[in-house]
């Protein structure tokens, strides 16, 4: 009794051992196979870590910068020097002893006067200006701010050209996963076709020839399912590659549910696209530098102060000490009419640049135009692709009852297999080309992250 109770335990203990084996094989294939991810997941880790998307956002965060650099030209200016001298220029020795206080009655003299002996001067001073009155530099703030508000809508626009990438790879991952299976069935449609030209020849109602070229059409059925499986590898690894992983993406199944509006709808929503705001504000800092161009005529105003001083031994030394309290004013009157040539530039920059962003406006009109009616068309084309395969499949199926029954010949079938294996590809690649349709609708419409349910990752959020 003893002797069954311990082998029922080590039976047990055996099959615990091969299912924990199980389980950590099944897990390792799961996880070599890739992270699964939905399209709306994907997209969302995309606008995190893709390169391209990383490396925009630090531009952006550069030309941030700029409005800093701009608004420091309006504050104090506070500088520090030291200096040091040693000459027998007469006018410089003069001037040394006077400001380090060793004057004496004794440099007076004509010949000390004329060939001084060689004197040492170390300066200190501590500097500070103050721009009161600086009208090119108030602007040139406006401008920098201006110009990284272009570019913060260049970053958005950014994040949804790489949407647009990232849905259009996840859908080729997913057409590739899913022709696998038409691969399958093709592999099983050949197989039966081999199976009815050996049984035919062995019945003597077909030859042999027959079951060489069902043979040739399974061979050919297998290389397209062994294409198929390597296209699905390379597929979800190019969809990891874009989200900026190092492994491979595999995809959900799960439906798009993106509600078609009217022409108009998207038409209203492209004049609010993020690269037409952004070429709205270059179009306002063309004006703006109109603006730069004229404050050139307006003087500028600003004060400042010093305290100084020397020593004739030693650095920081303070044997005399002095101080000055300025004020400047300056004013450009002529420049050799370079100020009006650049204000002639500046309008033909704002022509230009005019021109620019009412050919953008108009351009984003038309490819909605162009998006919408490719919605109609993908649709359509996927309905007849649908039907074509109805067709296929029943033309294939009474080729083969004609060929079992000795009525047709065997490469009526294989043609008509072709055309069934063309047929379901055909359904598949519509079906997919009706859902990018849809997305890039959408995306020239500025809104496929509202349509995904997502959100622009703003700078200020990381």
């Amino acid at each position: 009794m003893q002797f069954w109770h311990k082998k029922y335990q080590g039976i047990r203990l055996f099959y615990f051992f091969l299912a924990a084996i199980s389980v950590l094989f099944l897990l390792h294939c799961e996880a070599a196979a890739g992270e699964l991810m939905t399209l709306r997941a994907a997209v969302a880790k995309a606008l995190e870590s893709n390169h391209e998307i990383v490396a925009f956002k630090n531009s952006l965060a550069s030309h941030k910068e700029d409005i800093g650099i701009a608004q420091s030209t309006l504050m104090p200016k506070l500088t520090l020097e030291e200096r040091f001298l040693r000459t027998n220029n007469p006018t410089y020795v003069f001037m040394s002893k006077l400001n380090q206080g060793r004057f004496t009655m004794q440099d007076f003299d004509i010949d000390s006067l004329n060939d001084p002996a060689p004197a040492n001067d170390f300066q200190t001073s501590l500097a500070v200006f103050q721009p009161l009155l600086a009208m090119q530099a108030a602007i040139g703030i406006d401008m920098s701010e201006t110009a990284y508000a272009a570019k913060k809508e260049e970053y958005f626009r950014k994040q949804e050209t790489v949407a647009l990438q990232v849905a259009q790879t996840y859908l080729m991952a997913q057409m590739a996963e899913e022709y696998i299976s038409v691969a399958q069935k093709g592999v099983e449609d050949a197989s039966e076709h081999l199976r009815i030209a050996k049984v035919s020849f062995k019945n003597g109602l077909g030859l042999y020839a027959d079951t060489l070229r069902a043979s040739t059409a399974m061979t050919e059925a297998e290389q397209k399912l062994v294409s198929a499986e390597k296209n699905l590898k390379v597929a979800q690894r190019s969809l990891g590659l874009l989200l900026g992983l190092e492994g491979s993406i595999r995809t959900d199944s799960d439906d798009l549910d993106i509600k078609l509006h009217e022409l108009e709808h998207y038409t209203r929503r492209a004049a609010t696209r993020r690269d037409i705001q952004s070429m709205q504000f270059h179009f306002e800092n063309a004006r703006n530098n109109l603006k730069l161009n004229e404050a050139g005529y307006i003087p500028s105003l600003g004060v400042g102060s010093s305290y100084q001083l020397n020593d004739a031994e030693v650095p920081f030394g303070s044997d005399g000490e002095s101080w000055q309290v300025f004020a400047l004013f300056k004013w450009e009157i002529f420049d050799g009419t370079k100020r009006s040539h650049e204000k002639q530039k500046a309008h033909y920059q704002i022509a230009e640049t005019r021109e620019h962003l009412a050919q953008l406006m108009d351009a984003a009109t038309f490819q909605v135009f162009e998006a919408f009616l490719g919605v109609d068309e993908a649709r359509k084309n996927y309905e007849l692709a649908q039907s074509a395969r109805a067709t296929a499949e029943e033309g294939q199926r009474l080729v083969r009852v004609r060929y079992e029954n000795g009525l047709s010949p065997l490469v009526d079938l294989l043609d008509a297999q072709v055309s069934l294996d063309q047929a379901r590809t055909n359904v598949l690649v519509r079906e997919k080309e009706q859902q990018l349709a849809t997305l890039k609708l959408c995306f020239e419409s500025g809104i496929i992250l509202q349509e995904l349910g997502l959100k622009a990752v703003s700078i200020e959020n990381n």
